[in-house]
């Protein structure tokens, strides 16, 4: 773990470094969050972080969303996820699963893809396979803009959660 104030100075380089993975497959945003220190708290930094990728153009956006693995997805079965990423699913035992749920969350998988164009998006942390499953079919039947509003919320409570095991 690293303190607040020993990464409020931090150089660009190093802050990055630390702060890169925090958002998946996305150190742009730390290095767009880079200026806006010192940073009084986490929420602070991650409120920084946050507003980067709500900056973000709609293509950045796009982009940002599809570089997250799909749940219990080819990345997990490749076992090519980031251990972020990894120990996440883990924890909701998707990395576990029998054949008929795996076959379930490759059509939720597919169907949700084939409609809004990006995976979807869950904090899945606490919550178990039936629970996502759940979240999995109602988000399915959603608007484009109001999913990609969800995931971007989505996206805010699992990279706060990260940042919490991260900073002190």
């Amino acid at each position: 773990m690293t303190d607040l104030a020993t990464l409020n100075h931090l150089d660009r380089a190093d802050f990055v470094a630390l702060l890169g993975g925090v958002f998946e497959h996305a150190a742009w945003v730390a290095e767009g969050a880079f200026p806006a220190r010192p940073f009084a708290s986490v929420a602070d930094l991650h409120a920084a972080m946050m507003g980067v990728v709500r900056g973000a153009s709609t293509e950045e956006r796009r982009a940002f969303l599809n570089g997250h693995p799909e749940l219990a997805g080819p990345e997990a079965r490749a076992r090519s996820m980031t251990a972020d990423s990894a120990s996440e699913q883990g924890s909701a035992a998707l990395d576990r699963m029998p054949q008929a749920d795996a076959d379930a969350f490759d059509r939720l998988n597919a169907a949700y893809r084939e409609k809004f164009g990006f995976p979807l998006i869950v904090a899945v942390r606490g919550r178990d396979r039936a629970e996502i499953l759940r979240i999995f079919g109602a988000r399915v039947l959603r608007d484009p803009a109001e999913e990609e509003a969800t995931a971007v919320e989505e996206i805010a409570l699992i990279t706060r959660m990260r940042l919490d095991r991260l900073i002190s």
